[in-house]
């Protein structure tokens, strides 16, 4: 790289980081200007982000398509509500429960990576599935009558709306600093060549299951912060909702959306599919079919997604 190159890369990472840090002390200070229903709003929007990114660190980054990325989603939710039964304070439970549902993530990539390609994503779902039959056999969740975080009813709804939306936010800030620096890493280089070519990476004293089980105990924690900032914001655990597959779905759809294997992409994509649920969510299963429906359209026409299109108009070299 030339001298002039390595400066304009510089000042356009600078650029970049200047920009991210005016938009989060906007969005920071926002629950003291915006409604209660904006503040909901955009809660659900950090969610969807988590998600799309964790989801494309996990398949697009490390090739790891997994489609039981709702265990942690739930689990993480599951684990915050024994936390506060136990006499944790709520919003220390949530961190804490996230925190927890990553742990679980070790002792199953052990096994689970062992699996590959579509036994992977196989494994996964059933893996979800397993642990959502554990947790309902639970006094606390009643099977799948659920329960309610009620702890967090004894605070003034504003003031609970207005932490869930700043853990939602931390959280978010937290995922993609974690994921660009980890990306530009040695772990993250790795990630890629397993993901291209997982012998000849091994070949070159590359560390596979290691560096696969990293991604995925990583990945495992997003999900899980996701699932228990939502947890905050519904109250309510239900284990066929919070277990439920469509999470993995829209994580999937986010990303094909916006543009597998690049770091913007997923933000895209989520923001796309929150602005298609927030306009077309009331249609039910016309409103599903439709997702489907985009979600084949781009994997067959557009299979770089729209970042990934658009990157590739500019003559942009792909990073990955």
């Amino acid at each position: 790289m030339t001298t002039d190159a390595f400066e304009r890369r510089t000042r356009s990472g600078r650029l970049t980081v200047g920009a991210a840090a005016v938009v989060l002390l906007v969005l920071a200070l926002l629950p003291g200007l915006a409604s209660g229903i904006v503040i909901d709003k955009l809660t659900t929007l950090f969610i969807y982000v988590l998600l799309a990114v964790m989801w494309n660190l996990l398949a697009g980054y490390a090739g790891l398509v997994s489609v039981g990325q709702q265990a942690f989603f739930g689990i993480g939710g599951y684990l915050a509500l024994r936390l506060v039964d136990a006499g944790v304070t709520p919003y220390l439970a949530l961190f804490m429960g996230a925190l927890g549902a990553g742990l679980v993530a070790v002792p199953i990539s052990t096994f689970a990576l062992r699996l590959k390609g579509g036994e992977f994503a196989i494994g996964t779902w059933v893996i979800a599935e397993v642990l959502r039959i554990v947790v309902m056999f639970d006094p606390l969740v009643q099977g799948e009558t659920g329960t309610s975080l009620l702890a967090l009813n004894a605070l003034d709804p504003d003031l609970r709306r207005n932490f869930t939306y700043w853990l939602g936010l931390g959280s978010m800030a937290l995922v993609l600093g974690a994921t660009w620096w980890l990306l530009r890493s040695r772990i993250g280089v790795a990630a890629q060549a397993i993901r291209d070519d997982e012998q000849a990476a091994a070949s070159i004293g590359i560390e596979v299951m290691r560096i696969k089980q990293i991604i995925f105990v990583l990945a495992a924690f997003g999900c899980a912060l996701a699932g228990t900032i939502w947890l905050a914001s519904a109250i309510t655990f239900l284990p066929r909702t919070n277990f439920g597959v469509q999470w993995t779905v829209f994580m999937l759809f986010m990303v094909l959306v916006g543009g597998l294997k690049t770091f913007e992409g997923p933000i895209i994509g989520a923001v796309i599919f929150f602005l298609l649920q927030e306009i077309f969510g009331d249609l039910g299963v016309w409103y599903l079919s439709g997702l489907g429906v985009i979600a084949v359209g781009f994997a067959l026409y557009l299979p770089n997604g729209l970042w990934g299109a658009w990157r590739q108009r500019m003559g942009i070299a792909h990073p990955s």
